[in-house]
């Protein structure tokens, strides 16, 4: 499909939900610019939406709305096909039948980029076709342009950040408004940052999905989620955002990605602890973040609004104006959508989670009695746990219950977990110890 001199790009767009809706806002507010920049015009030639009997505004037009795929993969005049869907299926089958079909393809589906795309997109290579998705990651941050194009000539040292803006609001009002996550979870719920089961965002899954495509550009890997340690946010209690704030740390939903010992790649998504000068500390609320650090560059941060209709679909319409770029000259995969040409992308060892090194936060829920802060540090010692600062909670009222929290050295995560199994044990011991690591 390599044209030039074209009048006019024509996209057909299957999902008609809020970001299909905000894509059709911005081609509309935007057109002036979009077409200035990319020297014609977009033209949005058919939407598909799933719902027949859901009321419809003036956005689509009924002589383009549609209510079957098929019309948009089979339409010739059709150039590009934006998924904006959402779910592995029928996304998967639909994109591969438009791929099969000789059509570009754009799309915001990180579960899909995630478990499928090295096949998607050697399939789209296999095709002289694009298959571009950075709309996937971080909504409205240019994160996958600036791993893929700014940074083509350095190597990433690092890479961490916040990138799911559920989990973020919901830490941030832990600790802004002193609230227990079941409360500030339902005032996300209310304010439409988390869904109705919010599963994959505070469990970690969403992050997870977001970092294998992340690290693929960063590192040259063959990823899928499951390589990624993942530990959700439901575990974090408002007592542990107080202690946190009282050895001079908050705590965040990170993501990390950089190289471990002997060439393997550490990959993990958890709450962490992170010292209240570090970048990540001051993004607060639904906002994301990206902090890299380049082997030749040093560190850059950049941040943004990770979800939402105009942010997502301004990555998506970007997306399109790449494609079209590419369309309009002939220069099909000019710029390897992964970063690295595929037959440079391998299998990486990842490093198993028991091997990081990490320092820790521990809260201890003990009765208080003699020789008890004995038998925790005696505990924490048979495994190599070595502490660095310790202080003990007030007892709850009318019970010989407190908490004992402490900072750990660093230790290997195997080391700390072990001494948990130990400290568990303990008859002094109420409950499973929380652990939180530290993010240096």
């Amino acid at each position: 499909m390599s044209v030039t001199n074209r009048s006019e790009i024509r996209v057909g767009i299957l999902g008609a939900g809020t970001v299909g809706h905000g894509i059709l806002n911005l081609l509309r507010d935007n057109a002036k610019t979009v077409e200035a920049r990319l020297g014609a015009p977009i033209h949005v030639r058919r939407v598909v939406a799933r719902d027949r009997a859901k009321s419809r505004d003036s956005m689509i037009p009924a002589e383009r709305l549609s209510f079957d795929p098929a019309e948009v993969i089979a339409d010739p005049e059709i150039d590009i096909v934006v998924e904006v869907m959402g779910g592995l299926e029928p996304a998967h089958t639909l994109i591969r039948q438009a791929i099969e079909a000789g059509k570009h393809v754009v799309t915001a589906n990180k579960a899909l980029i995630a478990e499928h795309g090295d096949a998607l997109i050697e399939l789209a290579e296999k095709k002289g076709v694009d298959l571009y998705f950075e709309a996937a990651v971080a909504g409205g941050i240019p994160i996958l342009r600036v791993l893929r194009e700014a940074l083509a000539s350095d190597r990433v040292v690092s890479l961490s950040g916040i990138v799911n803006g559920t989990s973020n609001y919901i830490l941030s009002r832990m600790q802004s408004g002193n609230v227990e996550f079941a409360d500030a979870l339902r005032e996300a719920q209310e304010k439409g940052y988390a869904e109705a089961d919010p599963t994959l965002d505070v469990g970690g899954g969403d992050a997870a999905q977001k970092l294998t495509i992340l690290a693929t550009l960063a590192y040259g890997a063959r990823l899928v989620p499951k390589d990624v340690h993942t530990v959700g946010i439901d575990a974090v209690g408002a007592v542990d955002m107080r202690f946190a704030d009282r050895f001079g740390y908050v705590i965040k939903p990170i993501a990390v990605a950089k190289r471990a010992h002997a060439g393997q790649l550490d990959l993990r998504v958890h709450p962490a602890l992170v010292a209240k000068t570090h970048p990540l500390a001051t993004v607060n609320g639904a906002l994301n973040v990206i902090y890299l650090e380049g082997a030749m560059l040093g560190p850059c941060i950049i941040s943004g609004l990770g979800a939402g209709a105009l942010p997502t679909a301004m990555s998506v319409v970007s997306d399109i104006m790449d494609v079209a770029r590419n369309l309009m000259v002939g220069a099909h995969s000019r710029v390897p959508v992964r970063a690295y040409q595929g037959t440079s992308l391998e299998v990486q060892p990842v490093q198993p989670i028991g091997e990081l090194r990490a320092r820790h936060y521990l809260r201890v829920p003990v009765r208080d009695l003699p020789g008890v802060l004995a038998q925790v540090a005696g505990a924490l010692g048979k495994h190599g746990v070595s502490i660095e600062q310790m202080v003990q909670d007030q007892k709850l009222p009318g019970t010989d219950a407190t908490s004992i929290v402490l900072l750990t050295h660093e230790a290997k995560d195997a080391e700390v977990r072990s001494a948990l199994e130990e400290l568990t044990k303990l008859e002094t011991v109420l409950e499973r110890p929380r652990v939180l690591r530290i993010e240096e």
